[in-house]
């Protein structure tokens, strides 16, 4: 995680990271290199693949115009692993576009998986067509943007939306699953956590989670806590338990 002030070289996202000792970077993201960052020869930047792989690079010429290209020399390589403990966030649909903020902190803040949840207090609607799939691709596209932006390595997968049955079958899955509830009778720092595997981690929406899908994802295994005396909002409250999570388990060591 890179911290505030940090002066670190920009990331920039890429299907594939180039093979020889030189590379392009076109599209969309040499726009943003050339016109927002204003990336000239002799700067520092890296290439990710979004799925551990990074390249360092240097600038050695910037083509501008309405199709900028960037011509990079590689320095080095490398490979970040996975964490052995993933975090995957099943994030309640919130309205607005508090959904979206959630995912762009808990992506900041380290969530290796993201869960769109239809719950049953959501206010926000995803249907199956073509305004369903417009917010999933704004929720996806989110965290491409907050993972370049935390310089991470890794982008989260934002998979399809699920109901509670389906997040039931994710409990079911994971090595060990937790739902927020403010009115949990144990805290989040008494919990046993894992240190590998799969930790799910349910955030309700606005109006918290219903007695019903407590009871269902309970049943599944899941374990009701909450993180402290104040009650969060539900795009805050991923991130600020991925920060917690960080230091309870050895995710930051």
């Amino acid at each position: 995680m890179t911290q505030a002030g940090d002066s670190t070289p920009p990331v920039f996202l890429v299907p594939t990271l180039p093979g020889g000792p030189t590379g392009l970077l076109d599209g969309d993201e040499a726009r943003h290199a050339a016109t927002v960052r204003r990336l000239r020869a002799g700067e520092p930047l890296v290439l990710t693949d979004g799925a551990g792989g990074l390249a360092h690079c240097t600038v050695e010429s910037v083509r501008p115009g309405r199709h900028p290209e960037l011509q990079l020399r590689i320095h080095r390589r490398e490979r970040v692993p996975p964490p052995a403990l993933r975090v995957t966030v099943a994030q309640a649909l919130a309205k607005g576009d508090r959904g979206e903020l959630a995912v762009e902190l808990a992506t900041e803040a380290g969530a290796d998986a993201v869960l769109p949840w239809r719950a049953a207090r959501s206010v926000a609607r995803w249907d199956e067509g073509p305004r369903g799939a417009k917010a999933l691709a704004r929720w996806r596209a989110t965290a491409m943007a907050a993972a370049k932006q935390a310089r991470r390595a890794w982008v989260p997968e934002v998979g399809d939306p699920v109901d509670t049955r389906d997040l039931a079958d994710r409990v079911r899955a994971a090595t060990r699953a937790l739902v927020l509830d403010a009115a949990a009778p144990r805290p989040l720092a008494d919990l046993d956590l894992p240190d590998t595997g799969e930790l799910l981690l349910v955030v309700g929406p606005e109006g918290g989670v219903t007695p019903d899908e407590l009871a269902t994802l309970t049943a599944a295994g899941a374990v009701p806590t909450r993180l402290g005396p104040t009650v969060l909002r539900t795009s805050t409250a991923a991130a600020v338990a991925l920060g917690a999570l960080g230091v309870l388990t050895p995710r930051w060591a």
